[in-house]
């Protein structure tokens, strides 16, 4: 029996210690996103002190942008076949496996890194902006850009929050007129990518600390801003905001939503759509880079 007890005493021990780094990981990347985030399309603010934010995949888009983005780099010979079989192993663990399971968000994090590992940012933003126009523009659903769009013309910030790289989110944001994105840092030095993550991927809890560093820093009342995901995983991002909305939402979001009475608007076909009428609000955004977000993290550290 004292060897079963010490067995189960050092498992829980082991999941409380790796929910902590899972933590610590969560608030890096998310003050990474928001030091990274650079503003694209600086709307008139009459209201300051809100902001609307938008998960990307399956919310504004069909589909996961990664992996367009990275079949699109593969058509261009960046990498091979076995190189997009992994990524796309990777995302759709990390997408199904829920955000508990630390490794399938290993799995996808590694599979991120993978294919921008040695490569010019240059480079990888100026073909991003090629696959975009080839293979994503079309993908935008139209339900959602009205959604973002009636939040721009009433003057408000409207900002992306994915765990897509920020290079790429950046080039959504710009191509839709939107504020600006906050996505997944890549560590680059001298113009290169090294194949490690500043913090981690902007996935769940990360995802809430990018808003509230970008709230922090820019002085957004979360209480008075809005939030649009489909993905339960995204939870703790719309629990942040006073006005929560689902798009396109997954079976257990969708429950949550019918539980807590949240707006639901679904643009697949077949499913009735929902349009529910905004509520006015307005934020402003945060101008930096990779590097500014991994220097933002050093000092954080060296201050704690």
């Amino acid at each position: 029996m004292t060897g079963g007890t010490g067995r189960s005493t050092a498992t829980r021990n082991g999941a409380i210690l790796r929910l902590r780094r899972a933590g610590r990981r969560a608030e890096e990347a998310g003050e990474a996103a928001a030091a990274a985030a650079e503003v694209q399309h600086p709307p008139p603010v009459p209201d300051p002190t809100a902001a609307a934010f938008f998960d990307v995949d399956n919310t504004l888009m069909r589909g996961a942008s990664i992996y367009h983005f990275a079949r699109g780099l593969a058509a261009r010979g960046m990498f091979g076949p076995r190189e997009l079989a992994r990524l796309t192993w990777g995302q759709l663990a990390f997408r199904f496996g829920g955000s508990e399971n630390f490794d399938h968000i290993d799995a996808a994090r590694e599979a991120a890194l993978a294919f921008v590992a040695g490569h010019e940012v240059a480079d990888i933003v100026s073909l991003g902006e090629e696959i975009y126009d080839d293979t994503m523009a079309d993908r935008i659903w139209e339900g959602a850009r009205k959604l973002t769009q009636r939040h721009l013309d009433a003057g408000q910030r409207v900002w992306l929050v994915t765990a897509t790289p920020v290079e790429l989110a950046s080039i959504l944001a710009r191509r839709l007129g939107l504020t600006g994105a906050l996505g997944t840092v890549a560590e680059s030095s001298a113009g290169v990518y090294t194949g490690r993550l500043v913090g981690g991927l902007l996935h769940g809890e990360a995802k809430a600390a990018a808003v509230q560093a970008l709230a922090r820093r820019e002085g957004l009342d979360l209480s008075r801003s809005s939030a649009y995901s489909d993905s339960v995983n995204d939870l703790p991002m719309l629990e942040l905001v006073g006005h929560p909305n689902v798009v396109n939402p997954d079976a257990r979001l969708r429950a949550e939503a019918r539980r807590r009475n949240w707006p639901v608007h679904d643009f697949r076909s077949g499913r009735r759509v929902a349009m529910i009428a905004l509520p006015v609000a307005a934020g402003a955004g945060a101008l930096a880079g990779g590097a500014a977000a991994a220097v933002a993290l050093r000092r954080r550290r060296a201050a704690g």
